[in-house]
């Protein structure tokens, strides 16, 4: 790639002598600055085919001046920078015209690959400014670790289209707010927002409730209702837990996606399909596929861009942000201020939220309104978590939503409530090898039962070698009982 005269702009003396030292190995010139006002004036003078700029200066605000630099100079690319790093930022950065995104602290290899990319692409590609959000608007998604970053970038660059996307995570992290930030901030966000819950509707209504019906189209429709393809025209259609759905309303569904239009149930007159759809799931859909129970052609068609929504446990950076962001959302509610002392914040990230945020949101709203004291110290917070971890061992043994079993949920929550039977005390020595044999035993077990004890069948379906599997029945003393199959006579 040819050298170019990149222009930086950032009021961090040390990090543009980074630029300087990682761009200038590129063989490239860089021109830095503290100041928009001197940035300002090398692109007025046709300086520069880069830009590279932070958000806050002392002078002015960087995403102000992106919008006059397309202007007066339309093909030269701009990248921002910005320590404040929120789904805001991105989109302002983005519709406003910026190239890319990236947050701080960025790595460096990043930029340089960044770099090369605005570089190499044609002026047609670049994007064009659009009406950014109103400073005013409240953050839909909150959290600044590095895995929501990647999502804030990605929720970003689909502001501006009409792809369909499809919101994968575990029950509690905050689907709907993805789908609802879609909206809010993207290029339908004067329609409606439409939300349908498929695990919610009988299965027998979900055809009326996403297609609506005509009068007399069958018992008890006494009038014809809109459905949800109706009631979101021009807007965003949510589809939650859409693993959930029956059958023959995803046959209809695909039929949809594929001609765009629809048909009320007992209507003979297509409708016109104008909605953005974003679908949702805790479920394994490839699962679901290779069992028979979701379309395969149905799935390509939601997933044209999939958003993978982290656990908390993978996002524990972003706990006193949210606490904090929790904490005063109760106080606009009307319930007490409180705040949380250190150690209680230090022990909150600790904690490996199976309810992922909504279950930190719960145990926020319970501080606030059944504790009187103004901070909450750490031994509240122990007494809410181990309360919850008893709650969460006389339950259903780990099921999910929906009913599945997430074993590694399941053994988490076992082995929290053995450490905490254990107060301050550690268990007893060796605990590895006692865990891992709770595990080993009952798969062994199964599998020779489903096997009929027939070892050799047993160990192809384990996945050992088939002494490997003798020695580890008599090291743990598993039963095998040879049973004769059964033959059906015809």
């Amino acid at each position: 790639m040819s050298s170019a005269t990149i222009l930086v702009a950032d009021d961090d003396r040390a990090i543009r002598t980074v630029l300087h030292q990682a761009l200038g190995r590129q063989g490239h010139t860089v021109r830095s600055t503290g100041t928009a006002a001197a940035l300002w004036q090398w692109i007025q003078e046709g300086e520069g085919q880069l830009v590279i700029t932070d958000v806050v200066m002392p002078d002015e605000n960087g995403l102000d001046l992106v919008p006059r630099i397309r202007k007066l100079r339309p093909d030269l690319r701009i990248i921002v920078m910005s320590a404040q790093s929120t789904l805001l930022t991105a989109v302002r950065a983005t519709e406003r015209g910026a190239f890319e995104y990236l947050p701080k602290p960025f790595d460096l290899n990043e930029l340089v690959s960044v770099v090369n990319r605005a570089l190499s692409a044609p002026a047609a590609s670049m994007p064009r400014g659009n009406h950014p959000p109103e400073e005013s608007e409240r953050l839909p998604l909150i959290g600044r670790s590095t895995a929501m970053q990647e999502i804030y970038r990605a929720l970003a660059r689909l502001m501006a289209t009409d792809l369909t996307v499809m919101v994968t995570g575990e029950s509690g992290t905050g689907k709907e707010l993805v789908a609802r930030a879609l909206h809010d901030y993207g290029k339908r966000r004067k329609g409606p927002f439409v939300a349908l819950n498929m695990a919610a509707i009988p299965r027998e209504l979900i055809e009326s409730e996403l297609f609506g019906h005509e009068r007399g189209a069958f018992t008890g429709a006494v009038q014809r209702s809109a459905g949800k393809f109706e009631q979101a025209a021009g807007g965003t259609l949510f589809l939650d837990e859409i693993g959930d759905m029956p059958p023959e309303a995803q046959t209809r569904l695909l039929r949809v996606l594929q001609e765009g239009e629809y048909m009320t149930v007992g209507g003979r007159t297509p409708i016109k399909a104008n909605v953005r759809i974003v679908a949702a799931t805790h479920r394994d859909l490839r699962r679901l596929i290779q069992q028979g129970l979701f379309r395969e052609d149905l799935y390509y068609r939601l997933n044209v861009v999939p958003i993978r929504l982290p656990p908390l446990r993978e996002r524990l950076d972003d706990i006193p942000e949210l606490t904090n962001h929790f904490l005063r959302a109760a106080t606009v509610d009307g319930l007490p201020t409180k705040v949380l002392s250190t150690d209680a914040m230090a022990r909150l990230r600790q904690h490996r939220w199976p309810g992922n945020v909504r279950e930190l949101e719960n145990l926020v709203r319970r501080l606030s309104a059944l504790y009187s004291e103004e901070v909450i110290n750490l031994e509240t917070i122990e007494t809410e978590l181990a309360d919850a971890v008893l709650a969460s061992e006389a339950s259903d043994g780990g099921s999910t939503d929906g009913g599945e079993v997430n074993l590694t949920e399941a053994v988490d929550r076992h082995l929290q409530a053995l450490f905490a039977a254990h107060g301050d005390r550690l268990p007893p020595d060796g605990m590895y090898d006692r865990v891992i044999a709770e595990v080993e035993r009952p798969l062994l077990s199964l599998a020779l039962g489903a096997t009929r004890g027939n070892q050799l069948r047993a160990a192809r379906l384990l996945g050992l070698n088939r002494n490997t599997l003798r020695k580890k029945i008599k090291d743990l003393d598993v039963p095998v009982v040879r049973t004769p199959q059964v033959r059906r006579g015809g």
